[in-house]
């Protein structure tokens, strides 16, 4: 099985070498780094997208320690591929970037995965531990069990944001043994240090409010289910994301404090120069939420392709009509050909 996929996974593109303000140049309206990142996240772009993902089937998959993780498949009649999308913090395998690009992929003949982490989507029964981005383990078996349920098909792992930041630390972790049919990794818009994230969510106003919004209720959904083991009444609803991490923290894991969480998570040198299977870094200089800075500290690895786009926002990359985005085509072109 090995020597099948083999060529897939020691022939990269040229990789090590970093590609600056690539070919993605949107017309002036959607521009902005504001425009792109709401754009990126907006329902009206996810319309039509039931067409494809109506198909969809839930599969619980059962990983380390008794976890379980909900994952969506979306089978393709005659795949070329298997494409296993993850979602964001607080996102989930229905946000409208998950579902938009699992609709391309699926036209350009991809089979689908859409992978939850844990208490993410509709999947906080699941589990009673609540989430922690330090919990790669479960992510590393979710992953390279979703690989082995297509052992004829070559396979790469797409993850955005948060879910780019567990891309980057599974690639690591399979550094020496990966899945045999492993293709490619690809990270869009990763965070690469969780603190400086944090720190930038909290000084733009309408992050704060969107991202607060949301773990607030992923939180309080957590709480109904589990009411002899969680009480969140205590957490201010103006309190940021920073102050919310560091009331956590200590009380529902091993670190002392926030800033200890954050760095356990963060894609530092030893993770990233561990990475040996091949991938691809997409982010953009004007990313409100991941400063580029972050990626460029990080020394060479001659098995990861770095392209940083001028525009682009967080997650965004959308071009003049909307529905189609620059990172889409890449991974048609790149991976589905």
């Amino acid at each position: 099985m090995y020597d099948k996929f083999a060529s897939n996974q020691i022939r990269p593109p040229p990789v090590g070498v970093e590609i600056v303000r690539a070919a993605f140049d949107p017309p002036p309206w959607v521009r902005p780094t504001a425009v792109q990142t709401v754009l990126a996240s907006l329902r009206l772009r996810a319309r039509g997208t039931e067409t494809v993902l109506g198909r969809s089937r839930g599969q619980v998959l059962h990983v380390a320690d008794g976890v379980r993780l909900l994952g969506f498949h979306t089978p393709q009649p005659a795949p070329r591929a298997r494409a296993i999308l993850l979602h964001g913090w607080e996102g989930s395998s229905d946000s409208t970037y998950i579902r938009t690009t699992a609709r391309t992929l699926h036209r350009a003949g991809c089979d689908i995965f859409r992978l939850n982490l844990r208490d993410h989507g509709p999947s906080h029964h699941l589990n009673e531990g609540i989430f922690l981005a330090v919990y790669l383990d479960e992510a590393v078996e979710a992953a390279t069990q979703a690989a082995a349920q297509t052992p004829h098909l070559p396979v790469f792992l797409c993850g955005f944001s948060l879910g780019g930041n567990f891309a980057l630390r599974i690639a690591a972790r399979w550094a020496d043994a990966p899945p045999v049919n492993l293709r490619r990794v690809v990270a869009i818009s990763p965070a690469i240090d969780p603190i400086h994230a944090t720190e930038r969510i909290d000084r733009h106003p309408f992050l704060l409010w969107y991202f607060r919004r949301k773990w607030r209720r992923s939180l309080l959904r957590k709480q109904q289910l589990f009411p002899d083991r969680y009480d969140f009444s205590d957490l201010s609803p103006r309190s940021n994301l920073m102050q919310m991490t560091e009331q956590l923290i200590p009380r529902y894991s091993r670190y002392p404090d926030a800033a200890a969480y954050l760095a356990a998570y963060a894609v530092n040198r030893d993770v990233y120069t561990r990475i040996r299977v091949p991938t691809t870094v997409i982010t953009a200089e004007d990313d409100p939420v991941i400063p580029v800075g972050d990626l460029r500290t990080l020394p060479e690895n001659q098995a990861v392709e770095r392209i940083i786009h001028r525009f682009g926002g967080h997650n965004g990359f959308i071009e003049g009509n909307l529905q189609s985005t620059w990172y889409e085509k890449w991974l048609v072109r790149h991976l589905c050909g």
